[in-house]
Parts: C-alpha cells; sequence; structure tokens
C-alpha cells in the first residue's frame, strides 16, 4: 500500500536561493521547527490517550524530532549562532491547521494528515538544502534528515488507516495537499522551511 504523499507543488529554486543566502537564520527556524515537531506528536499522545495502536510510535517521533533538534543545536554551536529568543509563528502550519475540521474523529484525522504533510514537504525541502549544500559535515547530515522527515510523512498516514478506512484517508489528503500548495504558493519568501 502506497502511503507516501505526492506533494501538489514543488517548492521555488528562489525559496532554496533566499535559504542559502542567509543560512544562519535557516538553522535558527530548522531548529525551532524540529523543537515543534517533538512538541506536536507529544500532543497527539496527551490528546488521544485512548489511541493505543499509535502511542508507541507518537513517542518515537517526538525522541526522533528532539534528537533532529539536538544536532541542529550543534550545528549552531559551531557556527556561534544562538537559539532565537522566541519560537515565533509559523504561517504555513497555522494555515493548515485553519483547514481541520472540527468533531473528534475528523479533527484526529486532519491533524494526522496535516503532520503527514508538514513532514513530507520538509523532506522536499531537506533535500533541496542538501543538494545545495557543499560537500562537508552539514550536507551529510541534511542527507540523513532528508531520509527521515520523508518516512515520518509515510508513519502519520499509516498511523491515520489504524482509525479509517483507505478511501477516507486518502481522499482527505488528496483535498488537503491541494490547500497546502496553495497556502505554500502565497508564503512570502524567507530563509525558514516554511
Amino acid at each position: 500500500m502506497k502511503l507516501r504523499i505526492d506533494l501538489k507543488s514543488k517548492s521555488s529554486k528562489e525559496w532554496i536561493d533566499t535559504v542559502m543566502s542567509d543560512f544562519d537564520a535557516f538553522l535558527q527556524d530548522h531548529a525551532n521547527c524540529e523543537r515543534k515537531a517533538s512538541s506536536m506528536a507529544m500532543s497527539f499522545v496527551a490528546k488521544f490517550p485512548d489511541r493505543l495502536e499509535i502511542i508507541p510510535e507518537l513517542i518515537e517521533t517526538a525522541v526522533e524530532e528532539l534528537e533532529h533538534f539536538r544536532d541542529v543545536y550543534q550545528l549552531m554551536e559551531e557556527k556561534g549562532i544562538q537559539l532565537p529568543h522566541q519560537i515565533g509563528k509559523d504561517e504555513y502550519v497555522s494555515q493548515l491547521v485553519e483547514i481541520c475540521r472540527n468533531g473528534k474523529e475528523d479533527r484526529f484525522l486532519d491533524r494526522l494528515l496535516l503532520a503527514s504533510i508538514v513532514e513530507t514537504r520538509g523532506a522536499e525541502r531537506f533535500k533541496m538544502v542538501y543538494e545545495a549544500l557543499p560537500e562537508g559535515e552539514i550536507k551529510k547530515f541534511y542527507h540523513r534528515l532528508w531520509a527521515s522527515e520523508a518516512r515520518h510523512g509515510e508513519i502519520f498516514i499509516d498511523m491515520a488507516l489504524n482509525y479509517f478506512d483507505k478511501e477516507t484517508v486518502y481522499t482527505r489528503l488528496d483535498e488537503m495537499s491541494s490547500v497546502e500548495a496553495e497556502i505554500l504558493a502565497k508564503l512570502p519568501l524567507k530563509p525558514a522551511l516554511h
């Protein structure tokens, strides 16, 4: 069974050019994204403690995202870059959250699919970063990260399939992916993951 998401749009060359022109700011944003991703996985555990089939995988995902944060922070330390004092609002994720439906089951499905879309977009963009970087340890790091994020995109679909039939999952995923492409197209370019 296919678990991968086909994104409805590709990130632009202008986006990667913006990232590479201020890579220090990108690292700060990336660190924030990893912290938020770890918190998001744990928020599923807190909000849906009765979903026993997925709790172990959610915990593993949260730990892995926290390890990614640690690794990005280590890169930042080596380059003398501080963490930002605040984690700013992620307009991309905020707009995706707005399209999540109400009602416990609908919202549960939509949040899982949102997580899958965000992770898949992250994987696409980490691949672009990897390809743009010169040879060295940072390039190797982003190569590893790209593979990990792609797997996370699949994990959340797999979780959804524990509770919803395939047609329901993939129909809603297609709808949300279309909106995600529209949101992405309207975002201003900045040296950030989203």
